[in-house]
């Protein structure tokens, strides 16, 4: 048997005949850019996050540098500032805050969780901080009541970095509805995934919301009169129109992910292998099944050679790359050790009960 990582042409399939439709519905319209399913989309996934405004941007990583620079233009932040991000993140939430001449302040995350640990932050908050970046690693939120706790005394913002945790809860309230605004992506391999590139923020900010709106369009709200030195980030009709597709069944795909974790975490009972940890205020929408093995390479050679494929998310920590040569020193040893250890189990909505029981009996089997 040969099990995929995640099958993104099973998962999109199920979709075929909603997507020709809405493929042949923006085709007959003749409007491509910024039109009526941006708008519905826009308007259904402000609603589904709990939050009061949502602008459709090209990528995720587009919707975290319009934030930031959106702040920037209101005057809450300027060049050489600082924003804490957790150190173990994908590098897109940092190069976030080095696009907009900002600097990253790396945080040690907590072991069990992956995500941010807010003991920690604290001691790294200077004069020149002006903002924390949590993000919701692996489908999972981070510790959100602490975080923002942190963020109020010290009058900085919280930006989400939901990309990873489409439906996530902490303590009953929607990823990207807890701070102040939050970087949505719909990268195709995410629980709620595009076509292609998309992403959106959200917020509950009016302000921020009309500066971000304006910067996505060449810093335009108005047809040729630029307020501001804006960029074209827009998420086009044609994936707007799949995400509306999507959007109503992640709720569900989520329950399916959700079985395909806790049959895992269940059944596999390898002292190899640590499991990942669920916070007891989280609701986990399982983007990622991330465990801990030792020897990680004969792990995921095993696996493969039993037909298993399986992802590193991500060998590499974001202080060892080459762009970010400057944060070679820091002393990270937690983050360096996760990075060593960390390995992705498949899991998705389209996985059969065939497909998991073989990952568990196989992962069982796993000896050094």
């Amino acid at each position: 048997m040969n099990i995929p990582f995640l099958d993104l042409k099973k998962i999109n399939l199920t979709y075929q005949q909603a997507f020709e439709q809405a493929f042949t519905r923006v085709l007959t319209s003749g409007w491509f850019i910024m039109g009526n399913e941006v708008t519905a989309f826009e308007k259904e996934y402000a609603h589904y996050c709990e939050s009061k405004h949502c602008i459709g941007v090209a990528n995720g990583l587009d919707a975290l540098i319009l934030i930031i620079r959106a702040y920037k233009e209101l005057g809450v932040f300027k060049d050489g500032d600082e924003i804490i991000v957790p150190a173990n993140t994908y590098i897109a939430s940092i190069l976030a805050i080095s696009a907009n001449n900002l600097v990253p302040i790396l945080v040690e995350p907590n072991e069990l969780s992956f995500n941010i640990n807010p003991e920690l932050i604290e001691k790294h908050i200077s004069a020149k901080t002006k903002a924390i970046i949590p993000v919701h690693l692996y489908g999972q939120m981070a510790a959100m009541n602490p975080i923002n706790a942190i963020a109020e005394k010290y009058h900085l913002k919280v930006i989400e970095d939901a990309a990873q945790s489409h439906g996530a809860l902490y303590e009953n309230k929607k990823s990207g509805s807890v701070g102040h605004a939050a970087g949505h992506s719909f990268y195709p391999g995410k629980n709620l995934g595009a076509l292609g590139d998309g992403g959106a923020i959200t917020t509950n900010d009016d302000e921020l919301a009309e500066v971000i709106s304006a910067l996505r369009n060449y810093g335009s709200h108005k047809k040729y009169e630029n307020i501001y030195k804006g960029t074209n980030s827009r998420l086009d009709e044609l994936q707007a129109a799949f995400l509306r597709i999507k959007l109503a069944q992640l709720d569900a795909d989520n329950l399916k992910r959700n079985h395909v974790a806790n049959t895992y975490l269940a059944h596999i009972k390898n002292p190899l292998v640590q499991l990942p940890s669920i916070d007891a205020n989280n609701k986990h929408v399982w983007h990622l099944f991330v465990v801990r093995v030792i020897d990680r390479s004969a792990f995921q050679s095993f696996l493969l050679a039993h037909g298993i494929q399986t992802v590193i998310h991500y060998p590499i920590a974001p202080n060892h790359q080459i762009a970010y040569k400057e944060l070679a020193s820091l002393n990270l040893p937690i983050t360096e050790k996760i990075h060593q250890e960390v390995i992705s189990l498949p899991i998705s909505q389209v996985m059969t009960e065939e497909e998991v029981n073989e990952v568990i009996r196989v992962v069982n089997l796993f000896t050094v």
